[in-house]
Order: structure tokens, then C-alpha cells, then sequence
């Protein structure tokens, strides 16, 4: 087992004994990226020399004895989340050429604990994609089978983690964009509660619904993370003044394991349509019902209490969800127009400059997202579309709320299938869509969810649990997750 291989808590505790350097541990992720990125191009850009850069000063801290929990550790961040002085694309082309003098505040909190940046990882440009095969630098694959998708939109960052060429990974969760890509590499992948941590330094999306999470190894590492990232940040109006948990911590305060524990079934995420209208339904896969019902024996036989709920409002959270997110991705695209930063088409007339800037700049399917979204905000049309979609998702909410009276987790699947074949889905963006569909809900309810891994397919390929929890309940979900895998250990 090469130290690269290790999780956060692992590597931790080998530094502070001595067993091994930051800067050793830096050049073995450094090497699993030289060896494997060609392959599964999780990098868009690596910063070798100045990685090591970092691991030579996080040795000093380790010696000089003023060592944060991250200090050392490598890790990477989706390139759609700005970083200082290092090339952040988002995995668009309008962008190839853009360093940002500034940067994301979870970021700087993470490489103020001395945390070593190895680079930016490949992504669904501006996180439009379920696959992360609408990058404009090519697709991520797999690294369990490299004819598969990694899925999306962080697809760069779940394989990175999943292939030991890091140890965790900062990614974005707009829609499903850290969980679902977290289920198809087997790697535990978390979206906070809408407002735990800043959004200031993301390439907006869907600015009512952007999130930033960490993708890890395991639950414990997952709280580490959340801890150094989470809380108020005057850059973000939108982040709450709640205080910040000892998450990792709180894991070890849990007595009596899962007995006891309420734990909701959710009837629409298992009917025959996952929950879908008639018309747009998504047969969940056989293995993904076997293995999730799998988690539901085990969680009896731990002494939870199995309460079948319903969120009948679920149904319509994809809709809602492709109506919103291209409305506000209308908007908030409008700054990329080659004039302010960014590649520039060259032309002397100024509409050629914005169209060719933007058409050569933008994939496919983030000119679909940009006129869907200019279409529903149009006149005549923003009550039809926006806000009947906004209507609708109170109601959504509202049928979590009041769930979580009567229980204190929900379980369901991540994904309604494991990792599917690169270009399988790529000309048929409603079954792209449609994949999001276990993951919506709780992103357009604003609530914090996690996805672990399950077990794998007959094909030997990962399968992940979804967790969700009630808004601002991350320390619960984490000490459940945890509990949790500790029983998948066994």
C-alpha cells in the first residue's frame, strides 16, 4: 500500500510520527497522477513544483510544531472553483487561459492550515453534466473501468480521490455534482447544507442552489474537512452565523451505534419509476435495489427503527430543478462574454466578438442550458416557468420539513444505476438529466446529504447509499454515515 493510499486520518498520524515527509507523500500522489492521469484525466492542470513547494513548508510546520489538521496533506479541487494564481478553467475553453487573482474562501481556509494544492480537476464545464463528459478537455473515466463515465458534474474530483492520486478533493454540488460522481467511484462524497459554506470563489451555477463539499475516503476524513471549510463568511450573504461543530469529534460521542435511530424509506425513490411522472420514469437497476435493500436489512439488524414516509412532491424535483438552474445558469453566464477575461475571438466587430467568443468558448450543452433558462426568465414566460418551478419547490421543501418530524435520516439510493458506458447517454440529454434524479430533491430543498459507498455490482462496479438529513443536521448525518460504515466494514 503506497502512502498516496492513505486517508486523511492516516496520513495525519504518519507525519506527526515521522514515518514519512509531506514532501513524500506529495511526490506519491505526484507520481499516481503522472502514471494515470493520461488515462483517466481527472488534472486539467497540475502544479508539480509548486506542490512541492507547499510540502516543504507544511514540513517546516510539522517540525516547528504548529501543524493544523490539514497540514501537508495533498489534495485537489474541481476546476470550476477558483484558485489564486493557479489556472482555473472550469472546463470550458472560454476560460483556457484565465488565473484568477483571488480565491475561493474555502480554499484559502484549507491551504491556511497548510494543506498542499496539487492542481484542478476536470469537470462538466461550469458543472453542466451528469457524466463529465461535457468538458471541453475531454472525458473523465473511471477508474474501476475506464470504459465508463466517472459521472459528473465532479467527476475529475471523485476519480482523483477514488484513484489514490490525491486524498481529498473540494468539489461543487449544485444538483447531484458531488454525489452522484462520489457513488459511481465508490468514494464518500458529501453536499452540505445549503448556506454552511461559502460560495464566494465559485463559478456560479445556480447561485439559489450551489454548494461546496469534500470528497474523501471515508466519513471520518469527510468531517475533518467539513470543520476546516464550514461557517460564516461576510463574502457570502447567503452562508448562516450558526456556529461550526467539532464534526469529528462529535463521531465519537454517538453511544449505542444505530439503535434506535429513526430511519425513513422513502416510498417514490423505490416505485417502479423512481418516483417520476408515467411519462419520464427511471427503472432503478437490479443490483442498485439489491444492495440498497441490503443496507435496509443491516440497519434492522444494528436496531434501526425502518419508518416508511412519503415526499410526494419528489416527483417533480427534476422538472423544478431543469427549470431553475438554466434561469439562474442564464444569468450568471452572461459575465463570460470575451470582452472582461477569458479567450477573445478576434474580430473588429464587437456582436462577432461575444458570439464567436461564446460559441467556440462554450459546449454544447451549456448553450442548451443558456437558452432553456433565457426562455423560461422571457416575458410572458418567467410566471409560467420560474416562478411556478419556485412555487413548486417550497412545496418540495415542505414535504422534507415535515418528514423529519417523524424520522432522522432518509435513506435512498444515490443513482438509480452504477457507472454507465462513455457516450451511452451523451446524445440524449433528458436520459442525462433523468440521472439526477435521486439527488435533486434534497439539492432543491437545500438539504445536506452524503453518499457512501454500498457494495459493488456483479461487474465490479461501485454502488452508493444516499443519506439525507434535515437542513443544518450535518453532525447527525455524519455520525449516522458513520455508523454506518462500520457495519459495510465488517
Amino acid at each position: 500500500m503506497g502512502i498516496n493510499e492513505l486517508t486523511i486520518e492516516q496520513a495525519a498520524l504518519g507525519l506527526r510520527e515521522k514515518k514519512f515527509t509531506a514532501v513524500d507523500l506529495t511526490r506519491a500522489c505526484l507520481a499516481r497522477i503522472a502514471e494515470r492521469n493520461r488515462e483517466i484525466n481527472a488534472f486539467i492542470t497540475v502544479r508539480e513544483e509548486e506542490a512541492l513547494a507547499e510540502a516543504a513548508a507544511a514540513d517546516a510546520r510539522l517540525a516547528a510544531g504548529t501543524a493544523e489538521a490539514l497540514t501537508g496533506i495533498p489534495f485537489s479541487v474541481k476546476d470550476a472553483i477558483i484558485t489564486k494564481d493557479v489556472r482555473s478553467t472550469g472546463a470550458a475553453k472560454i476560460l483556457d487561459n484565465y488565473t484568477p487573482p483571488f480565491e475561493a474562501t474555502v480554499i484559502s481556509k484549507i491551504r491556511q492550515q497548510g494543506a498542499v494544492l496539487l492542481g484542478k480537476n476536470n469537470c462538466d464545464a461550469f458543472g453542466h453534466g451528469a457524466s463529465n463528459e461535457n468538458s471541453m478537455y475531454g472525458p473523465v473515466r473511471n477508474p474501476h473501468d475506464l470504459k465508463k463515465v466517472a459521472g459528473g458534474s465532479s467527476g475529475g474530483s471523485a476519480a482523483a480521490v477514488a484513484d489514490s492520486q490525491c486524498l481529498f478533493a473540494i468539489a461543487e454540488d449544485t444538483g447531484g455534482s458531488i454525489r452522484q460522481p462520489a457513488s459511481l467511484c465508490g468514494v464518500v462524497g458529501l453536499r452540505p447544507s445549503y448556506g454552511r459554506n461559502s460560495r464566494f470563489g465559485i463559478m456560479p451555477m445556480a447561485s439559489s442552489l450551489d454548494t461546496v463539499g469534500p470528497l474523501t475516503k471515508t466519513v471520518k476524513d469527510i468531517a475533518i474537512v467539513l470543520k476546516a471549510i464550514a461557517g460564516q463568511d461576510s463574502k457570502d450573504a447567503t452562508t448562516v452565523p450558526d456556529g461550526v461543530p467539532d464534526y469529528e469529534a462529535e463521531l465519537q460521542k454517538k453511544n449505542g451505534g444505530l439503535r434506535g435511530v429513526r430511519v425513513g424509506i422513502p416510498q417514490e425513490y423505490f416505485s417502479a419509476t423512481s418516483g417520476l411522472a408515467a411519462d419520464g420514469g427511471v427503472l432503478l437497476h437490479p443490483e442498485v435495489q439489491r444492495l440498497t435493500k441490503e443496507s435496509v436489512e443491516k440497519l434492522k439488524e444494528a436496531g434501526a427503527e425502518i419508518v416508511n414516509v412519503s415526499l410526494p412532491h419528489t416527483k417533480y424535483s427534476v422538472a423544478v430543478y431543469y427549470i431553475i438552474v438554466p434561469s439562474e445558469d442564464s444569468s450568471n453566464l452572461a459575465r463570460l462574454d470575451g470582452v472582461r477575461y477569458g479567450v477573445r475571438a478576434t474580430t473588429n466587430d464587437l456582436y462577432k466578438l461575444y458570439a464567436e467568443s461564446r460559441a467556440n468558448g462554450f459546449p454544447e450543452e451549456v448553450k442548451r442550458r443558456i437558452l432553456i433558462g433565457t426562455y423560461a426568465l422571457s416575458a410572458g414566460y418567467y410566471d409560467a416557468y420560474y416562478k411556478k418551478a419556485q412555487q413548486v419547490r417550497t412545496l418540495i421543501r415542505r414535504d422534507f420539513d415535515a418528514v423529519f418530524q417523524k424520522v432522522d435520516v432518509l435513506l435512498t439510493p444515490t443513482s438509480p444505476f452504477p457507472a454507465f458506458g462513455i457516450g451511452e447517454k451523451a446524445n440524449d440529454p433528458l436520459a442525462m438529466y433523468l440521472a439526477d434524479v435521486m439527488v435533486a430533491p434534497a439539492a432543491v430543498a437545500g438539504m445536506p446529504a452524503i453518499s457512501i459507498p454500498a457494495g459493488t455490482t456483479s461487474d465490479n462496479l461501485p454502488v452508493g447509499l444516499q443519506l439525507i438529513g434535515p437542513r443544518l443536521s450535518e453532525n447527525t448525518l455524519l455520525s449516522f454515515a458513520y455508523e454506518l460504515e462500520k457495519i459495510y466494514a465488517l
